[in-house]
Formats: C-alpha cells, sequence, structure tokens
C-alpha cells in the first residue's frame, strides 16, 4: 500500500468524494466534494472511477509519497510544482517517490482537489469515505497526517483537460421552490436586480451573500413548517440575509428559501471567492432541463475532451528518452532519397 505523508496542509482540508445518498431522513445531508464536477473530471484525467480526494481550501500544502504516483490535479487553480518543475492544472501527472508536491492557492476560486490514480482507501463510513464535519463523521487533517492510496492499474499521465472558469462568480441559473411564491413579485424582482458578494463568512454548510438595500423576506415568514432543504438552496436567515447552503447543510428547516441553484451552476456558485459577485436569473424547469447533464454524461463528456498534454521542452527532464526523429527518414542509409 502506497502511503502518502501530509508533511504541510492549508487550513480546512479533508477528503471528500460523492457523499452519502439515502441517509436525509436519519437527519444527515449527502456531504461529499463541495465541487462535485471536480471530481469527474479527475476521474476523466486519470481513467478510473470516481473516486476520495484530499479536498483543499487555500493555503500552502505539501505532500510525498513513498512510491511513485499519479496525481490529477482539479477544481480550483493552485500553484503546484514537483521535482523542481511547475505542473499544469487540470492535468495528470506523475510524481516520483520521495517528491514533495507542494501546492499554493491564490484565491482564484474556493474548493481545490488533489485526486491519485489508486484512489485514497481506506473502510467506508456509511457507504463514504467524505469527512462530514458538522455530523462529526472524520476530521479535518493535519499536517503528519498519512494518507493511504489504493493500487494503480492505470499509466495515463501528462493528459488535461480544457475547462471554462467557474471561480469568478457571474450570474446563476435559480429554479423555483416551495417558497419562492410566498416571496410577493416586487421582492422577487429587486432580489434577481441585486448584485451579491460572496462573504468570506463561509463553511461546507453555507455561506453568507452580502448586499445592498433592504433584506428579503416574506409574509409570515415565522410560522412555517420545516421541511427538506438540499445543497444550493437559497434561505434566508431569520434577519433576511441569504445565504447560499453548502453540502453539509441541514435537512430539513423552516427559514424561507427564495430558489434553488439549477445543479448545473452548483460548482459555479460553490466556487464563488470570498468578494466576487453573483447575481440570480429566475429560470424555469424546462429551461434547466434543457441544460441539465446528469453526471455519468457528464462523465462521458469528459473523458471525450481530455486531450494530451504539450510539455515545453525546457520542462523535460527526460528529453533524450523521447523519439523526435521518427518517421522523417526511411532510415535506410544505402537507399537515394527519391527526387
Amino acid at each position: 500500500m502506497t502511503r502518502v505523508t501530509l508533511d504541510a496542509v492549508g487550513p480546512g482540508a479533508t477528503v471528500q468524494d460523492m457523499g452519502r445518498r439515502g441517509f436525509v431522513a436519519q437527519g444527515l445531508s449527502r456531504g461529499g466534494a463541495a465541487d462535485r464536477l471536480a471530481l469527474l473530471e479527475a476521474a476523466a484525467l486519470v481513467g478510473g472511477e470516481i473516486g476520495a480526494a484530499l479536498e483543499l481550501a487555500g493555503g500552502r500544502t505539501r505532500l510525498t509519497g513513498d512510491a511513485p504516483l499519479r496525481v490529477a490535479l482539479t477544481g480550483a487553480p493552485m500553484r503546484a510544482q514537483s521535482g523542481g518543475r511547475a505542473l499544469t492544472w487540470n492535468a495528470v501527472h506523475w510524481i516520483e517517490a520521495g517528491d514533495t508536491l507542494t501546492l499554493d492557492g491564490h484565491g482564484h476560486g474556493v474548493w481545490s482537489y488533489v485526486s491519485f490514480g489508486g484512489g485514497i482507501a481506506g473502510a467506508p463510513r456509511l457507504g463514504s469515505l467524505s469527512a462530514h464535519l458538522t455530523a462529526g463523521i472524520g476530521a479535518m487533517l493535519a499536517p503528519g497526517e498519512t494518507l493511504e492510496i489504493g493500487a494503480d492499474r492505470g499509466d495515463a499521465v501528462n493528459r488535461v483537460l480544457d475547462v471554462a472558469d467557474r471561480f469568478s462568480g457571474g450570474e446563476l441559473s435559480l429554479l423555483p421552490s416551495a417558497h419562492t411564491a410566498l416571496f410577493d413579485a416586487e421582492t422577487r424582482a429587486r432580489f434577481a436586480a441585486t448584485v451579491f458578494t460572496r462573504s468570506p463568512r463561509s463553511s461546507r454548510q453555507g455561506t453568507r451573500l452580502d448586499h445592498d438595500g433592504p433584506v428579503f423576506a416574506t409574509a409570515g415568514q415565522l410560522s412555517l413548517i420545516s421541511e427538506i432543504v438540499t445543497p444550493g438552496d437559497i434561505q434566508m436567515a431569520g434577519d433576511g440575509t441569504p445565504y447560499l447552503l453548502g453540502p453539509e447543510c441541514q435537512t430539513t428547516g423552516g427559514y424561507p428559501r427564495i430558489g434553488a441553484i439549477a445543479p448545473m451552476d452548483l460548482p459555479r456558485a460553490l466556487q464563488c471567492p470570498p468578494g466576487a459577485t453573483l447575481r440570480f436569473r429566475f429560470d424555469g424547469i424546462d429551461a434547466a432541463l434543457a441544460r441539465h447533464k446528469d453526471e455519468a454524461a457528464q462523465l462521458a463528456d469528459l473523458r471525450r475532451r481530455v486531450r494530451p498534454l504539450v510539455r515545453d521542452p525546457r520542462d523535460m527532464d527526460d528529453l533524450g528518452s523521447y523519439q523526435l526523429i521518427s518517421g522523417v527518414t526511411a532510415g535506410r542509409p544505402d537507399q537515394e532519397e527519391p527526387a
């Protein structure tokens, strides 16, 4: 079993996979990676199944393996280097045994992911390796800890994905929720016209959205009955401040929710960094369905889009091992070249 030692680790680092399904009735939300798309991208790059990854929230992380590793870097871009060379983001790389992978965040996006060709190994709890901090399952990672990596049955490296920017905020599609109609038309229009700023007050449970102007409230909100809530819901706190609910949100709540982020826009919503702005566009179900792809379809599309990583020869320590002139000549010195 390969072991990876965390020589240094940034704040909020955890192990995350796609989370736990089927426990909402018992009060446990799905949890899992905040940016699920990043895990799909990693699976496409390494050529394997969707596995658990190291989820980082900025800072500096340094890790070293005791055996060679294939590593995919996805999610919010970080400055990455190993063995004296810079590593391309959204790509899969080969890390030699004993070489240290160093990652530094620079505020572009929130959640970054380090995935391994063999996947992070361990004993699942309720069907998942994910830490669920709100529920007290697992914990944040600390310097000196080790991760066990499973057997890697693939060999693809130096492959890259070209991905659209989802780390700068922007306009997001908002679908109606059970409470949308409780907000009057004027309040809904004001909400759609408001520019929100992603607050630093954030966790995997939810993110505060700051704004100028009056708060958002609905008549009779103090008498609402608690009901199911899901990641991506926009919920108004008691003072009328909106919060974007994250992967470890509560499973039920009685605060009014003006809408829910369309699933295709949820990675962009949760990757919006502090200080960036968001706007919301109320869409119908039909418009959302026209854009929607389930995760299996997204993964299949990502696998088709993986391409070879073109490397700068100046960064290739093993340049001499490459056949650079294949096909230039026939290799037969006793034959003349055709006229």
